[in-house]
């Protein structure tokens, strides 16, 4: 039996990167999955025989009615929402002076507000279920390293994502009572579509730096950040709430200036 038998689960970002690999994880892992996705998936999961596919529905996350249509639909179908990833985001910023409005808005509009939007609709629907063992529901917010410490040039990314982490810990605090736990995923640059096209021309020894940033000296795997996930939806982190859990291959743990290399260790 899976980790997540039984248990409805909606991913956000779904067509791609880490939204498509907790998909993936989670129907190996027992659950029923609904992804959404401003984009349509561009291949079908390996998954073992007998495991259904997830269900899909193509929206924009800062889409309030599409977004409550959507969870009201999970409910109608499945009986409950049990869990929720929210892995809906996209990369943008730079120095403060040359960043347009309407960038800075798309940014923030995308990786905060989809993200509180969702949260709204999934926890109207978890406060009017009965809990399972205690727990109405489990909300999963996909932030960032680079919304726990800055980056020269992040600005409204590092803004959205500085957000979410607080946003989610207000959350756990208002709603634990209720049996609804919110934690946060910090992941590190994970080898995504979205890193691949911030690496663009130009960008070669940034991004040689910034692997060397993680002391285990490489990116992380969208599988890595979907096993995170996996544990915080699961019955194992049930104790579990108001967290930023940084899954980054210790980038945030401090600096190394080469030390390293002089003893010995790189």
């Amino acid at each position: 039996m899976g980790r997540l038998q039984g248990k409805v689960v909606l991913v956000t970002g779904a067509a791609s990167g880490i939204g498509e690999a907790c998909v993936e994880r989670f129907l190996r892992e027992g659950a029923t999955v609904v992804g959404c996705d401003l984009a349509a998936p561009t291949r079908d999961l390996d998954l073992p025989a007998g495991v259904d596919p997830a269900g899909f529905v193509q929206l924009d996350v800062r889409d309030e009615h599409a977004v409550a249509e959507l969870i009201a639909s999970i409910v109608a179908e499945h009986g409950r929402l049990d869990g929720v990833v929210n892995s809906a985001g996209t990369a943008g910023g730079g120095p403060v002076h040359m960043v347009e409005a309407a960038e800075w808005e798309r940014v923030l509009s995308i990786n905060l507000t989809g993200t509180y939007l969702v949260c709204k609709h999934a926890i109207i629907a978890m406060l009017a279920q009965d809990p399972i063992d205690d727990e109405r529901g489990s909300i999963i917010n996909l932030a960032s390293v680079e919304g726990l410490e800055g980056t020269a040039g992040g600005s409204a990314y590092n803004a959205s994502k500085g957000a979410v982490v607080i946003f989610s810990k207000n959350m756990a605090i208002d709603y634990g009572a209720r049996g609804i736990r919110v934690n946060a995923i910090c992941p590190g640059f994970i080898n995504t579509p979205m890193l691949q096209g911030v690496f663009g021309e130009g960008m070669d020894t940034v991004r040689a730096d910034i692997i060397r940033e993680h002391a285990l000296r490489r990116l992380g795997k969208a599988s890595e950040i979907a096993a995170a996930a996996l544990f915080l939806l699961s019955d194992d982190a049930s104790f579990v709430s108001g967290v930023a859990l940084p899954v980054d291959g210790a980038y945030t743990a401090g600096r190394d200036h080469h030390v390293t290399e002089l003893m010995g260790l790189s």
